[in-house]
């Protein structure tokens, strides 16, 4: 499924303030494509990312998703923060977005064993999310936006408050499934080597208020692991895009611009099980 954004802006009123957060963003993210967002802090991603997701509403502008079908579960959202339910077990979790759409119990139960084998995490279906790591917590947040049947995954920042080693682990991992079902997915990161890895494409914005200064290939050949990064034309992509993100961070630094209103963790997830409906 291709998406298509134009002209896209967002503003936010707090107090006697309004913050700019996008200003007049063009993108196309073509169908089964993985696209990367990267950006200094405050320009706007994750606003982006919950417009797409209907979470929020753009000032100005449009967002359309061009494919075959439309369906409810169009979009699912992988959060930084995983947003599991603790009193449900691993294999309650999963299956959330069919279970609200009022599937047949024996349906998104199997659908969620299915998605746990594919994160290759079966083995833990019965324990809570206390009981896991916070990479496992990740991954089961994964097979829940996968068990919702998407056409386009939105990824925020999804391994940001993991350590070094699960992340470089976790990409491999989100690599190998996505090359099984190739997915349209957009990925927000602030990790240059993290978007390099994983993406065909990569659009760099610019500090507050956020619009697209440039959307560049990743001429890296896949498939990737861990042993990519240490090629020629994967570090001269990294260099290439710190090089356009240089200033803007620079100036977001000076600035320390606010660019979105938060909305609470379970209210982000309740809607992102359920889908865009828009």
């Amino acid at each position: 499924m291709r998406v298509v954004i134009h002209g896209l802006s967002k503003e936010f009123v707090t107090g006697q303030r309004k913050i700019h957060a996008l200003a007049g963003v063009d993108l196309e993210v073509r169908d089964r494509e993985f696209f990367g967002i990267v950006g200094p802090t405050g320009c706007g991603k994750t606003t982006l990312l919950s417009i797409l997701a209907g979470l929020e509403k753009a000032t100005q502008g449009s967002v359309e998703f061009v494919g075959e079908k439309r369906t409810q579960a169009m979009v699912s959202m992988v959060f930084q923060d995983s947003a599991l339910m603790p009193w449900r077990t691993v294999e309650g979790n999963v299956p959330l977005g069919p279970e609200f759409r009022k599937q047949p119990a024996p349906v998104y139960k199997r659908v969620a064993r299915f998605f746990l084998e594919v994160v290759r995490l079966l083995d833990f279906s019965s324990a809570h999310p206390n009981e896991l790591s916070g990479g496992m917590k990740q991954k089961v947040a994964l097979a829940r936006a996968l068990a919702n049947d998407p056409e386009v995954i939105l990824m925020d920042e999804p391994f940001a408050s993991l350590d070094a080693q699960t992340r470089l682990l976790l990409r491999e991992e989100l690599l190998r499934i996505w090359e099984r079902d190739k997915k349209t997915v957009i990925l927000v990161t602030h990790n240059i080597e993290e978007a390099v890895m994983l993406c065909d494409r990569i659009a760099v914005m610019s500090a507050a208020p956020g619009v697209v200064k440039s959307v560049i290939p990743v001429d890296v050949r896949r498939p990737r692991t861990i042993k990519s990064m240490s090629d020629t034309d994967f570090v001269r992509c990294v260099e290439k895009i710190w090089e356009l993100l240089r200033y803007e961070v620079d100036k977001a630094m000076k600035e320390n611009h606010p660019s979105r209103v938060e909305r609470p963790p379970e209210e982000r997830a309740r809607k992102s099980f359920l889908g865009w409906w828009g």
